[in-house]
């Protein structure tokens, strides 16, 4: 049985992007929950949810994922309103541990993503390309990347495989144009 390094090593970059993406935004989140909370009536409160900074994004991220694609969206809200309620309770009783835990987490899950884009990749994150695409549709392309392991949508799949494919051989024709012109870095 012959080793495919190049499988292999597919797989570790793929395993970075799935802990590595959820850790970044949802300790980005915890970190929103220790602004203060927006005064609401009893009847608008829900528990561990208060109207702080960090609900009021995983709010707008779920209803914005389930915008994109409903279904896989209203899979994937729950657990990111679950994880902030959970984000709420530990800054509200274990404040200082919670932020320590999360920045050390925070800081981890950035530099493998750095660190799997370079060795495993080639070129830089999205977030130096697109901000927007970086801290907002990674985690949602993540998941999708997720239930596409398990068989969900495979048109879609396809589609974006050949996009994706067709990104990248424009990409690399780009790199091979500078080399040509003498331009290369």
């Amino acid at each position: 049985m012959a080793l495919n390094l190049e499988k292999q090593l597919q797989f570790v970059n793929i395993a970075i992007h799935v802990t590595c993406v959820p850790m970044i935004m949802m300790t980005a989140f915890l970190f929103a929950t220790n602004t203060p909370a927006i005064p609401l009536p009893t009847w608008a409160t829900v528990p561990n949810l208060p109207a702080n900074l960090g609900t009021i994004l995983a709010t707008a991220y779920s209803g914005l994922y389930i915008l994109m694609e409903p279904v896989a969206g209203c899979m994937l809200a729950p657990l990111i309103m679950g994880g902030t309620a959970y984000a709420n309770i530990l800054t509200s009783t274990y404040p200082r541990t919670a932020n320590q835990w999360a920045l050390g987490l925070h800081i981890f899950s950035w530099i493998a993503q750095f660190v799997g884009h370079g060795v495993f990749e080639g070129r830089a994150p999205a977030l130096l390309d697109n901000l927007v695409q970086a801290l907002f549709l990674a985690p949602f392309f993540v998941w999708m990347e997720i239930l596409f392991m398990f068989g969900y949508r495979p048109e879609l799949k396809s589609r974006l495989d050949q996009a994706i494919e067709g990104d990248l051989q424009k990409l690399q024709a780009e790199k091979a144009a500078k080399k040509t012109n003498g331009h290369a870095k």
